[in-house]
């Protein structure tokens, strides 16, 4: 993932997004495997939990496992322009409904955040504290749900309507004016990390690694 990171040019941001959404779970993971994880050797202990050499190695393996899902994740959203996405998983058979979902999906979070970057400049702009200490901050974001939640809805219902009015739900299979680019190489690639997931799960199953 680092590798493909820094051969798209994302690398350090991919690198801050993922720390930044692993590291509400990366807490809780540490601090209940290394206390509560039995073990044979103690490294330090408080009050009646202990710190083990089992339990730090179980936590630094489940860090590493989240990290690179949502390294992978992320790269994926960075990488992956969500009209070529949507089309090609048309041109694949998909239902349309289907691949909607999915463009939705991935276009959910950052519009939300986008939007409640709006909506919090509106509400400082008419006099809202959204700074200083935690309590301010945690005051200031209970304005932002309600707008935020209703805008979201909003923007669903439209794009339902403008998706309506273009046929959408037409029946049948539809006919597409553009394709994404697929060179040969790049099927070859896809066959080979396929084939490698399959090998790697056999062997995991079957206890080789």
């Amino acid at each position: 993932m680092v590798v493909l990171a820094l051969r798209a040019g994302v690398l350090g941001q991919l690198v801050r997004v993922s720390l930044l959404l692993t590291m509400p779970i990366a807490v809780s993971v540490v601090l209940v495997s290394v206390f509560t994880r039995a073990g044979t050797t103690v490294l330090f202990a408080i009050g009646p939990f202990d710190a083990t050499v089992e339990g730090v190695d179980f936590a630094a393996q489940t860090l590493v496992r989240l990290f690179a899902i949502s390294l992978s994740i992320g790269l994926f959203l960075m990488t992956t322009d969500p009209r070529a996405f949507v089309f090609d998983l048309e041109r694949r058979g998909v239902s349309p409904r289907v691949a909607f979902v999915a463009v939705a999906t991935i276009e959910a979070v950052p519009a939300l955040v986008e939007r409640a970057g709006v909506i919090g400049e509106s509400q400082r702009a008419r006099g809202l504290d959204t700074e200083g200490s935690v309590r301010a901050r945690l005051r200031g974001v209970l304005p932002l749900i309600g707008p935020v939640i209703i805008g979201a809805l909003t923007d669903v219902e439209e794009r339902s309507l403008a998706l309506e009015s273009r046929a959408f739900s037409r029946p049948g299979r539809r006919h597409l004016l553009w394709a994404m680019p697929d060179r040969t190489w790049e099927r070859w690639l896809r066959w080979a990390l396929i084939a490698l997931l399959v090998a790697t799960a056999a062997a995991r199953i079957s206890g080789r690694i």
